[in-house]
């Protein structure tokens, strides 16, 4: 399995825009071959952000990367670049999302 993560520091005051962004939209995901399971995860708050990843296990490394050029991914973030834009009522981001993928290499369950 293969797990793709991505991190934002979304700016404090703009939580409920980012997660309606992310529960609002058509991912795109549940046709992909390889696709196992998705979560959004909410973390701590600092001084300025509060930090969230995107969480995607995937069948294989592979099935990631075939995601990555497909044009369900396109259509998935098609309007990914308008999301620091608050005065359309769209989240803060205080950075890019930071990419991070793992092979895993034990499952307990």
């Amino acid at each position: 399995m293969y797990i793709a993560m991505n991190r934002f520091k979304v700016a404090l005051g703009s939580e409920t825009a980012f997660e309606d962004v992310w529960k609002n939209r058509d991912t795109h995901l549940k046709e992909v071959p390889g696709f196992v399971e998705f979560h959004l995860l909410k973390g701590p708050q600092r001084e300025d952000h509060v930090l969230y990843a995107s969480h995607t296990i995937w069948a294989s490394h592979d099935a990631f990367e075939a995601w990555t050029r497909s044009d369900a991914f396109r259509a998935a973030h098609r309007n990914a670049g308008n999301a620091g834009n608050a005065s359309q009522s769209r989240p803060t981001y205080l950075s890019h999302p930071e990419f991070e993928g793992f092979e895993v290499v034990q499952t307990v369950k």
